[in-house]
């Protein structure tokens, strides 16, 4: 898998500052996307040991809330082989902290479900992802009033809940969560 970038104080892409990845290779292609640079599979460089280290120490700060994983397309099953590692390897050494994933994939129509992006590992991806922000840019429902996505079709979904209760969890109950802590 390659990778276009790690942003170690992100503060745009899930709720307090964050370690961000950017994830090469997309074949969405949303018209007006905000990173198309990334569409390419071979885009941007190798992810190696190297960056994972680099992602494990810049969460080590107790300001950093967590990890967010954005493309590309993170669920693009030759991403999900190389990220599954990568993300037990976050939730085991800081179990506190949160991962957030972005994908143009629909949770309830595709990875849940037989498609393109499923493969061997997609439920075991989905199993370290708190919160995930689901479906394709849509530029025509583009509204730049909202809070971390960028059309109003994307859905913020509390990830562990869905599973859990078998239903779509929109995530406004684990904002309220988030601000207890």
């Amino acid at each position: 898998m390659n990778f276009s970038a790690i942003k170690t104080h992100d503060v745009a892409n899930g709720i307090g500052v964050r370690v961000s990845l950017y994830v090469s290779g997309c074949t969405h292609h949303c018209k007006e996307c905000f990173n198309p640079e990334t569409w390419d599979f071979n885009a941007g460089e190798p992810f190696t040991c190297e960056q994972e280290k680099k992602i494990i120490e810049a969460l080590s700060p107790s300001f950093i809330k967590g990890f967010s994983l954005l493309g590309g397309e993170p669920f693009e099953p030759v991403n999900q082989l190389a990220l599954v590692p990568l993300l037990k390897k976050i939730k085991e050494t800081y179990p506190e902290k949160t991962i957030w994933c972005y994908t143009g994939y629909l949770l309830d129509r595709e990875l849940l479900k037989d498609s393109r992006a499923r493969c061997e590992v997609t439920d075991e991806m989905l199993s370290y992802i708190d919160i995930l922000v689901d479906g394709e840019f849509v530029a025509e429902q583009k509204d730049l009033n909202l809070r971390f996505r960028g059309s109003t079709n994307q859905r913020i979904i509390d990830l562990k809940e869905t599973l859990k209760r078998g239903q779509i969890i929109p995530a406004e109950e684990y904002y309220e969560k988030w601000k207890e802590k």
